[in-house]
């Protein structure tokens, strides 16, 4: 069993459509929340989230999800804090964001471990291992999917 979600994991970070093929749903949170043990409000509180940080759905269950958040630990989160529009976090220390997805692009900008961009989706067919990008500021370009987590 854990090699199937192992495995699921490492395709979703291959390619964004590996992970609508394993069945991986990722969301964001509407606002900052708190992360319980367990699907209660009467469970240990674990940790804060930040508004807009993507999360992975493991498991729904009477308006609470259980997620895993980008650094890999899993924890409930009332259904009312999650929303559909998608966000993806940088992992690596300086992610570049490039004007087509080619690695001898013409730079667009740089962006820093844990910022948050939203994926946009592309007119054209995107290469493989790469996502089309858009940073709060307007700036938008092409980064490696390696780069970030949240796909």
């Amino acid at each position: 069993m854990k090699f199937k979600a192992a495995l699921a994991a490492f395709a979703a970070s291959v390619c964004p459509l590996a992970a609508l093929a394993a069945g991986i749903e990722f969301r964001s949170l509407s606002d900052v929340a708190v992360m319980y043990d367990a699907p209660s409000r009467q469970a240990r509180q674990q940790f804060v989230i930040a508004r807009q940080t993507p999360v992975e759905v493991v498991r729904s269950q009477a308006g609470w999800v259980k997620v895993r958040e980008p650094g890999g630990m899993l924890a409930w989160v009332e259904s009312s804090a999650l929303v559909a529009q998608r966000t993806v976090i940088v992992t690596v220390e300086r992610a570049r964001v490039l004007a087509r997805a080619e690695d001898s692009a013409p730079l667009v900008f740089e962006a820093e471990r844990r910022v948050l961009l939203e994926p946009v989706p592309s007119a054209e067919p995107v290469a493989a291992g790469w996502a089309r990008v858009k940073h709060r500021d307007g700036q938008s370009g092409f980064i490696r999917i390696s780069q970030v987590w949240g796909l």
